[in-house]
């Protein structure tokens, strides 16, 4: 290590876990941390990864990944898989051009969508007519991995807003 390179332990106390007495954190709360630092100049910057993905005020909140019975492909199963987004803040929210895709590639995009303060807007994977809390993909087969996937929602400019994965086929759902 060069001479003039100095390890400075960070205090962390808005996220991670303690093993051995050495201090693990998530390589995203420890960007988050970095990024806070370099905006600021100041090492005791105040951040919250979580909060600042959810600075948007929508957030997955549910995922029904595996839709009850078997896996027949007709319509009612496939909307019985659904992703659940949910405006946690205390005003009306827009999803107008935000997507929702899988780690496989399968992009939905939203029209004009509305979402009230606390409501939720629930996208199906089949068919159906969207209304305010409804809205569906349209698709024929199945987007979500029954033993592990990710859902991603982005903004309008591409920029991340959240995330849910899970890693087995699990309950078939995930609260996010």
């Amino acid at each position: 290590m060069a001479s003039n390179v100095r390890f400075c332990p960070l205090r962390l106390a808005w996220g991670g876990r303690s093993i051995g007495g050495k201090l693990f954190v998530t390589v995203k709360a420890l960007l988050a941390r970095i990024v806070g630092v370099a905006l600021t100049g100041a090492a005791a910057v105040s951040f919250n990864p979580a909060s600042a993905e959810a600075a948007s005020g929508l957030q997955f909140q549910k995922i029904y990944y595996n839709s009850p019975g078997s896996d027949t492909g007709s319509n009612t199963s496939l909307n019985a898989e659904w992703v659940q987004i949910k405006n946690v803040t205390s005003t009306t929210k827009y999803l107008t051009g935000w997507t929702v895709r899988d780690t496989a590639g399968h992009v939905y995009k939203f029209p004009t969508t509305r979402v009230a303060a606390g409501d939720v807007v629930r996208l199906h994977t089949g068919k159906g007519t969207n209304t305010t809390r409804h809205r569906y993909w349209g698709r024929s087969w199945y987007v979500w991995n029954n033993t592990g996937d990710k859902a991603i929602l982005r903004r309008p400019d591409g920029t991340l807003a959240d995330t849910c994965a899970w890693y087995s086929s699990g309950l078939g759902h995930r609260y996010c």
